[in-house]
């Protein structure tokens, strides 16, 4: 019995062990074969880049091109912030905090994005605040930050992407403009409509609006106004123009009180938090991601602030990262943020099992061919082999996820693209080829 017992023994350790060793050599093959299509890459040796593959079954990196060395990651600055979500906030956002005091309604904003965002479209707290029979008071004075990011390009002020942070915001702190008629638009939210100025001076053109940098006033051209036509931008905001905006939301006055808020201070429930973080990522969404980190200090103290949140995530969450990351924002819209290949690998990798669920995770990401911002950079598919996170502003151009394989592998990559010259699109299109080249070969 013992004699048959130690080789039962015996024989699943030599299974064991022929598995590790046949997993290694797997290993070996595949990071001789990538390296090998990286130094024959024409394209890649004109520029910085850096690349991580890791192997999940053993958590084990199979190849590494300077996956050490700091890049500039752009929105893939948004992985950190969907992993700083999933840890700090519950399932259902905080709309917001609020006291009832004798016929007053006093609020404060939690930087929740999802009021009335023209994708999530949340209506909790505007439902609360117009169902209510008391009067309204807003009280401001949470957010210490400034109306940008660090490092963010003020020549972007009046671009749908860099819409202004505040701590309660409405509408994606936006003025959308929509065609009515070849001579008449729709402007929402309307308490800005008497904001918009024809420019006599211009007769020909293109129909877009623009806006002052200081102040809320939009001018036009005097041209047509084409069929399709939509455009939003930001407006510049203020506590003034959070409450006029929420006073003509609501149809119904709203005050302004100086107060802090206080512990007894409830909080109101709004979207559920997977989806706000599903329309942060498709679309990448810049206003969705500065503010979940407002929310995420939100969970930590009575003062909004992004720079608080970042130490927070780095202290409590990020210990097990290889490298110290350089975090500024949650967008990635500042170029201060420096994070290496394989933090984001091991960030990937531990989304992957916070979550614990491969199709609801997928399905929160671009998917290459389907949908978000890698619909378009991979041929077009019901079945796609890469779900991850891009990451663009000039000269750079990132890839980070997951690449599913013909021999049923997933494995987690990095691809970091800096300091290029030549058009984007020949830098996505040699990043699709490499990655193409791994799901089809391993």
């Amino acid at each position: 019995m013992f004699r048959l017992k130690s080789c039962c023994i015996l024989l699943i350790s030599s299974i064991f062990l022929t598995s590790v060793l046949a997993g290694c050599s797997a290993d070996k093959t595949i990071s001789r074969k990538v390296s090998k299509a990286f130094k024959n890459s024409a394209v890649i040796k004109q520029y910085q880049v850096g690349f991580a593959l890791y192997n999940m079954e053993n958590r084990k990196m199979i190849f590494q091109k300077d996956a050490d060395k700091y890049f500039t990651p752009a929105s893939n600055t948004k992985l950190y912030t969907f992993f700083a979500s999933l840890k700090m906030i519950a399932e259902q956002m905080p709309a917001l905090k609020y006291i009832e005091k004798n016929d007053s309604l006093i609020f404060w904003g939690t930087g929740d994005p999802s009021f009335l965002q023209f994708a999530v479209k949340d209506q909790s707290a505007y439902h609360f605040l117009k169902a209510s029979d008391k009067k309204l008071f807003f009280a401001p004075g949470r957010y210490s930050g400034t109306f940008f990011g660090d490092g963010w390009s003020w020549d972007d002020y009046d671009y749908y992407y860099q819409p202004e942070i505040t701590e309660m915001p409405i509408m994606d702190n936006m003025v959308t403009s929509t065609y009515l008629s070849a001579k008449k638009m729709n402007i929402e939210p309307k308490v800005f409509a008497p904001c918009f100025e024809v420019d006599s001076s211009k007769t020909t053109g293109v129909f877009q609006v623009t806006r002052d940098f200081l102040t809320n006033h939009f001018k036009y051209p005097n041209v047509d106004i084409k069929a399709g036509y939509n455009q939003q931008n930001p407006y510049k905001t203020s506590i003034q123009t959070t409450v006029e905006v929420l006073s003509d939301t609501l149809h119904k006055p709203v005050g302004i009180i100086k107060m802090k808020i206080p512990s007894y201070a409830k909080t109101l429930p709004g979207a559920k938090r997977d989806s706000v973080l599903k329309h942060m990522m498709l679309p990448s969404d810049n206003f969705i991601a500065e503010h979940l980190l407002l929310v995420c200090s939100n969970q930590i103290g009575d003062t909004l602030s992004t720079t608080k949140a970042i130490a927070h995530i780095n202290k409590t969450y990020l210990s097990f990262l290889p490298d110290p990351v350089k975090w500024a924002d949650g967008s990635g819209l500042s170029r201060q943020n420096l994070f290496t290949p394989r933090d984001n690998v091991y960030l990937l990798d531990s989304i992957y099992h916070l979550v614990n669920n491969q199709e609801k995770l997928f399905d929160m990401l671009p998917a290459g061919g389907k949908s978000g911002t890698l619909k378009n950079a991979y041929p077009k598919t019901d079945k796609p082999f890469i779900y991850g996170k891009t990451g663009s502003l000039g000269g750079v151009h990132n890839q980070s996820g997951y690449v599913l394989t013909k021999k049923g592998k997933t494995y987690i990559y990095s691809f970091m693209n800096n300091n290029f010259v030549k058009p984007t699109s020949e830098v996505r299109a040699e990043m699709v080829r490499i990655m193409t080249y791994i799901h089809d070969n391993f």
